[in-house]
């Protein structure tokens, strides 16, 4: 089983190495996963990985949980 957290893109630098929004604490991860990764997506973060682009309403429901 695995844990992934949701994310917001803000920046996407070289390498497709992408700055995201947790919850106001910013990390650095990998969008090497999901191309259509971009800034302003949402995405489900594991292990350094965004490895699925989601919509904005699940992000908020994974939070509620």
């Amino acid at each position: 089983m695995c844990l992934a957290i949701p994310a917001r893109v803000v920046l996407i630098g070289e390498n497709r190495m992408a700055q995201v929004d947790i919850h106001g604490v910013t990390r650095t991860i990998s969008l090497d996963l999901v191309p259509d990764g971009e800034i302003g997506s949402w995405v489900l973060v594991h292990a350094g990985f965004a490895i699925q682009v989601v919509d904005e309403q699940f992000a908020a429901e994974s939070w509620e949980l």
